[in-house]
């Protein structure tokens, strides 16, 4: 086991890219635990974050939440707000895909907060916060709402030039619009 956490991680995101994800998984994890016992925080959340990826990229996703809200945690201590409003929206969208919209909500909520609050926040994450939120809360049949939100992320979708996000956007707003 190396000595350095950010060895460890970055070893874990090469095996990730290369779909190793057991051993992505187990750097991942050593990292966590090397990070917890020199108190650094800092890594602590890198490693957490990778380890919450790498468990939803195995379909874990109790185990992915679990190390995201960790991270979270870890990142409202920190004075990095868009670290931890990233984390807070990928919670909200391992909980949406789990159809717990109510748990989904307030993390979609916080996020977009933080994120239109924030003048350094990058465009296209603040498109992909409104994208899941607009789909929970489609998903929560409220009609009109998931409608603006829709046709917001669409105009940053293309601010940003993500033509697949301006597609889906309309398919939803159309889809919407017709019911």
């Amino acid at each position: 086991m190396s000595n350095n956490p950010d060895t460890l991680i970055s070893s874990a995101y090469q095996a990730r890219k290369e779909k190793r994800l057991q051993d992505a998984k187990q750097l991942f994890a050593e990292a966590v635990e090397l990070s917890r016992g020199s108190g650094d925080r800092a890594a602590l959340a890198r490693a957490l974050t990778g380890l919450g990826q790498t468990e939803r990229d195995l379909k874990n996703n109790d185990q992915a939440v679990q190390h995201y809200r960790e991270t979270a945690e870890i990142y409202r201590s920190l004075p990095d707000p868009l670290s931890f409003a990233h984390t807070i929206r990928h919670v909200g969208d391992i909980l949406r895909n789990q159809n717990s919209i109510e748990r989904a909500r307030p993390c979609y909520e916080e996020a977009l907060t933080i994120y239109r609050t924030h003048s350094e926040t990058p465009t296209l994450d603040l498109a992909n916060a409104i994208r899941g939120f607009a789909l929970l809360i489609e998903n929560a049949g409220e009609t009109e709402h998931a409608i603006s939100l829709w046709r917001e992320a669409r105009s940053l979708y293309e601010v940003v030039n993500v033509q697949a996000g301006v597609q889906e956007s309309d398919d939803h707003i159309k889809k919407l619009a017709s019911k």
